[in-house]
């Protein structure tokens, strides 16, 4: 990672390593909230000149703590400490200004700031638009503030405070102080930065140790309430322990409870397939995600036909945005509904929670947004031949409309794109899942009639895919149909998904899951997101030929659920591997597909990290791993642990399942037979629900 990203709720702060926003920055290094640019500037001086980097750490997701020096060569340096985190609204910035040099010295320490305001479409430059202008600039004793009124007519301003009583600022953005300082002497100064607007509940401002104790305290209680793993693998415990706490920086809550925003720094908003996929992958560790998600997403529902939004009633947005370019309707995120997924994973996530927790009174919430989503499910297949497809609507929206979103990576052998409507494989997976783990909820709230109708729906799309999707020469099914109904014949991995959704024959599964890890598909360290025999490979592309770890957590569900074991352990051994080449051995969001024998993972050039899916794809490990899928209607939790190569002892503790909670240890020990076996001790069951499973 080429910057430092702390965030807390609504608000992030991007910077470079050296923790400064450069002026006229071209990598949009900025403090954001409501997908505005609150802060466009923030440089450190000393004596008129920038300091120097010595190190930059972001141990802990939510702090960000930076040492700078100018140094004349051996007399001495003045070593600058920044260390920064948000709570609550307000961004506090502690600079503490340390004299190494033998002798007094008189330190000119500026700090140079500016806000621009601007939408983040416009800083990333995916959009042109009409905007409004600056109000000007405001300073006073221990304050400075910008202001600025939207082409919405809004007025957002930005709030500078410092606790130093030396501090003089000017109309130019400069702060400024003169500090006397002795030998060894420190001096601290704490900014507090407070973006401010209609949009926002008023911050109060706190001292940075309250701040700092008060926000450390609600981690403490995100670990107490999540399940807790200890394994012999120090590499894994890293990864997941870190993926557990990054996911509590991505939570957000937007009036309908805490939910994940997709990723930093460009993705830090509510969404429908990112977001969804990120709950599924949390239940095992954090199942009140799911709540504040599906809330969220029913309470932005469509309810109309919108072209311009690629809206329809009973459907699932993709993406919302708070910016001036949507407030004032020059762009359609408000929110945009051009996905064809959100839908069914909607419906597959209260499946999944009710398989997890027998809570029915959330279905029994949500049932008429459930049933709304049937009925655009409906609609959708009526008009797609029997499949759920996509199409571009509106004239501003994406034209895939599946997670592989980008134009071209929907391809078929010859190397031309797929016309759409375009019907993606995975996607009717999901569709079918969503339609079978929906039929229990409904035969328990009583309305037996709609239970049949999903069931039957179930088994007429299980039937029409077979006939439709599968390749028999590739073993393994075709990623889409296009608009003429014809398969999209590229060896891609989006068909590994359907694993988990219970779609594909026993056969066809085991095939499929087969062809995941041949070689021109599985680099090493991770399966692929296309095949390198295909026609539109190549290992930098987005969607062709690179690895998504959330990619591969999807699969792991299926691989895991099946009983597909040396399958599932090489994708976690690859995986893990390929973590320990980042930073903090956070998976990024992707990388490119370059085989393992290189001795790297290659880092995809502009990718997120932390991002909540690919976070999230280490508690998959978990959930595959120990063979953990829970049953509500049957009140039984299916358990066959396995563990991966470098790994010989796993403890889960507080899995939350029904009404109470599980925990195992997992041991790996010799057997005469089979040369490896797994003991399962279980530590605590006040689930309700039978375990049940080989090693039991």
């Amino acid at each position: 990672m080429e910057y430092r990203v702390i965030k807390e709720g609504d608000l992030f702060f991007l910077t470079g390593l050296d923790g400064d926003i450069a002026q006229g920055n071209e990598q949009g290094h900025g403090l954001y909230t409501k997908d505005t640019r609150f802060l466009s500037r923030m440089e450190v001086f000393v004596d008129g000149q920038k300091p120097s980097l010595l190190s930059s750490a972001g141990d802990k997701s939510y702090i960000a703590s930076i040492r700078l020096m100018k140094e004349a060569k051996d007399d001495g340096a003045i070593e600058v400490l920044r260390e920064r985190f948000i709570y609550d609204g307000v961004l506090y910035e502690r600079m503490e200004l340390t004299n190494y040099f033998t002798y007094d010295s008189n330190i000119e320490f500026a700090v140079a700031f500016d806000a621009d305001f601007q939408d983040m479409f416009l800083v990333r430059k995916y959009r042109t638009g009409e905007v409004g202008a600056m109000e000007g600039t405001q300073f006073g004793e221990r304050e400075l503030t910008f202001s600025y009124v939207g082409a919405d007519q809004m007025r957002r301003q930005t709030r500078i405070t410092w606790d130093h009583p030396e501090g003089k600022a000017d109309e130019s953005g400069n702060v400024t102080f003169s500090l006397p300082m002795k030998p060894q002497q420190r001096q601290v100064i704490t900014f507090c930065i407070m973006p401010v607007s209609e949009q926002l509940e008023p911050a109060q401002t706190l001292s940075y140790e309250e701040g700092l104790r008060r926000l450390e305290a609600s981690y403490e209680a995100w670990y107490e309430g999540s399940a807790r793993v200890q394994s012999d693998s120090p590499h894994f415990n890293g990864l997941f322990q870190r993926s557990v706490q990054d996911l509590r920086m991505l939570t957000t809550d937007v009036g309908f409870g805490s939910m994940t925003v997709a990723g930093l720094p460009w993705f830090a908003a509510p969404f429908g397939r990112d977001s969804l996929i990120t709950a599924l992958f949390m239940l095992p560790v954090n199942p009140q995600i799911a709540i504040g998600t599906l809330r969220t997403l029913a309470a932005y529902q469509g309810e109309k036909y919108d072209p311009w939004r690629d809206e329809q009633p009973g459907k699932i947005m993709h993406e919302i945005r708070y910016g001036e370019l949507v407030t004032t309707k020059q762009s359609p995120f408000a929110p945009y509904y051009g996905t064809i997924d959100s839908t069914p994973l909607f419906l597959m996530l209260i499946g999944e929670y009710y398989r997890w927790t027998g809570d029915l009174s959330l279905a029994e919430e949500l049932k008429p947004n459930i049933v709304r989503a049937l009925e655009y499910m409906d609609a959708e297949l009526e008009a797609g031949s029997g499949f759920m497809a996509y199409k571009q609507e509106a004239e501003k929206g994406f034209p895939n409309q599946g997670w592989k979103d980008s134009a071209n990576s929907i391809i078929h052998e010859s190397g031309e794109f797929a016309e759409s409507p375009i019907a993606l494989s995975e996607v009717q997976g999901y569709v079918y899942q969503a339609l079978k783990s929906l039929v229990p909820i409904f035969t328990e709230l009583g309305d037996a009639e709609l239970a049949r109708k999903l069931e039957k729906d179930a088994g007429a799309l299980k039937e029409r895919f077979e006939s439709a999707f599968w390749m028999e020469e590739e073993s393994c099914y075709a990623i889409a149909l296009d608009k003429n109904l014809r398969q999209v014949r590229s060896v891609t991995s989006n068909p590994g998904h359907l694993l988990m959704t219970g779609l594909p024959s026993e056969q066809r599964a085991k095939a499929q899951a087969g062809r995941m890890l041949e070689k021109d598909m599985f680099n090493g360290y991770g399966i692929r997101t296309m095949s390198t025999r295909s026609a539109g490979y190549y290992p930098m592309g987005y969607h062709n030929g690179s690895v998504w770890p959330h990619d591969n957590g999807m699969i792991l569900l299926g691989l895991g659920k099946m009983g597909f074991r040396e399958e599932a352990g090489s994708v976690i051994s690859g995986l893990l591997k390929a973590s320990g080449h980042f930073e903090y051995q956070r998976l990024p969001e992707l990388f490119c597909g370059y085989d393992a024998e290189l001795g790297y993972p290659v880092p995809y050039p502009t990718t997120c990290s932390p991002q909540a899916w690919a976070a999230g794809t280490a508690i998959v490990f978990l959930q595959a791993m120990l063979g953990l899928y829970p049953n509500a209607a049957k009140k039984e939790i299916a358990l066959s642990p396995f563990l991966p190569e470098g790994m010989n002892e796993l403890k889960a503790e507080h899995i939350a399942i029904g009404s109470g909670h599980v925990s195992v240890r997992v041991v790996r020990e010799a057997d005469a037979e089979t040369n490896v076996a797994f003991k399962v001790e279980v530590l605590e069951n006040t689930t309700g629900y039978t375990l049940a499973g080989a090693s039991l």
